[in-house]
């Protein structure tokens, strides 16, 4: 994957990434032995929020270690050197604050969002839990029975699974294909030396981003990391980069369609393909395309499928993004006997954009759905705090609000059909997720 990350130094090293464009900064401090610490001022908010990035997720793990990064995340939790679950619990619920986590294919993330004034309190625990972890056998088996009904829980609900589904068949059996869950039989299979070989090869201070948004000041947050990590900041014991091979290729048959029969009372629908890695620099044609064709009620699927013909009641389209792959797709969830005429539809507005049919009107609006959500989407702490984290930990820099902007605004009406006719003229690959047992799909892609 693709990292343009500053090197460790024996030295802090800090500098000006941005201006948020609401009056603050955003800041970056890269501390002795490769720890990034990122910042964003938020002035006139009183909650803070901090998170600690991991670049460690289910595309890291081999098939017998499936499921260990999302396994991995609970059992943080559970005890550190210092503090028992109830003692994390209890301090954070003492100053009304949040503290969760999150596991995604490339990266885990553990976060608190608190009144400023606990923010000292807030990256005390959380560096505590991320560094510090026991992960002691009882907890091992404890949590294997909570990772398991989170797994039935994701196999009962089908608008989640047909995503899992899409991406198994996209990518198939390869890191990115299999679930960030992991299996039944891989979590069953997962030991407690298994896990805790993992946590200690993989969570390493030098890969890792510590980001805070709020009503901040950089340089006191510098020093609550300092005092937080502490040794484990010492350059000498930071240690090489580890050794990690390089992830399989994933090569989409010409057509596929994955059918996983349930008895639901509406079929769930994906019809999609390979899209643009996130380092790909027409990612903001892509995210336009992706607006334009299903990302409001002015979208061409909204109004073909469910304003016109009243066949859907959620439809979209999507894109994800990593480091040196990505997914575009179309979702819809209907009454299992529309699904042929959904499906076409869905085939039909496709079609139609990777021909350039997209009118200018139709991207300009795309544009604007873009802009907005760029915007209203970091409207608290919490979302500023996890888009300066990701964009530090996945490209190794922070945009500005306005910079961000300033790439929707320039892609072009040229910029979005030449995406379209090169992402959407790509094999297509269908999953569905309903009660149709040997109903015929083959021709539907």
């Amino acid at each position: 994957m693709t990292s343009t990350r500053p090197r460790p130094g024996v030295r802090a090293v800090t500098r000006r990434l941005a201006d948020n464009g609401g009056g603050g900064r955003i800041m970056r401090t890269v501390l002795p032995g490769g720890l990034r610490v990122v910042t964003e001022a938020m002035p006139g908010v009183r909650s803070v929020s901090v998170g600690v990035w991991v670049p460690v997720g289910s595309r890291d793990e081999t098939p017998a270690l499936a499921g260990t990064s999302h396994f991995l995340e609970h059992l943080l939790f559970k005890a550190t050197t210092t503090r028992t679950a109830l003692d994390i619990a209890s301090a954070m619920d003492a100053v009304g604050g949040e503290f969760n986590a999150f596991t995604e294919k490339e990266h885990t993330c553990y976060y608190a969002t608190v009144l400023d004034r606990d923010i000292a309190l807030a990256v005390e625990i959380v560096a505590d839990v991320v560094l510090n972890a026991t992960i002691a056998a009882r907890d091992v088996e404890v949590e294997r029975s909570v990772v398991l009904e989170e797994i039935a829980m994701r196999d009962d609900d089908p608008s989640d699974l047909v995503h899992e589904e899409f991406s198994a068949a996209l990518f198939g059996d390869t890191p990115l294909g299999r679930p960030i869950l992991g299996s039944e039989e891989s979590i069953a299979g997962l030991t407690r030396a298994k896990i805790h070989g993992y946590y200690k090869r993989r969570y390493r201070p030098a890969e890792m981003v510590v980001s805070v948004a709020g009503n901040v000041e950089h340089t006191a947050i510098v020093r609550l990391v300092r005092a937080a990590f502490g040794d484990r900041l010492d350059p000498s014991v930071a240690g090489s980069p580890v050794d990690v091979p390089p992830p399989s290729a994933s090569v989409l048959a010409d057509r596929s369609v994955a059918v996983l029969s349930d008895d639901t009372e509406q079929a769930n629908l994906i019809l999609g393909m390979h899209g643009l890695s996130r380092h790909d620099p027409r990612r903001f044609a892509l995210g336009v395309l992706s607006s334009a064709l299903g990302g409001g009620m002015s979208s061409r699927l909204f109004q073909r499928i469910r304003e016109e013909r009243g066949l859907a009641y959620s439809v979209y389209s999507f894109s994800n993004g990593y480091g040196d792959a990505g997914q575009f797709g179309v979702y819809a969830g209907c009454q299992p006997g529309k699904a042929d005429e959904v499906l076409g539809l869905m085939r039909t507005e496709l079609d139609a954009a990777a021909r350039g049919e997209l009118t200018a009107a139709e991207i300009e609006r795309g544009k604007g759905q873009m802009r907005g959500s760029i915007v209203l989407g970091l409207e608290d702490s919490g979302s500023r705090m996890t888009r300066i984290g990701k964009s530090e930990l996945c490209y190794g820099d922070v945009m500005g609000v306005d910079e961000l902007l300033a790439e929707v605004d320039a892609v072009s009406l040229e910029d979005v059909t030449s995406v379209a006719a090169e992402v959407l003229g790509r094999p297509r690959c269908l999953t569905v997720v309903g009660p149709f047992g040997e109903h015929d799909f083959d021709g539907a892609v």
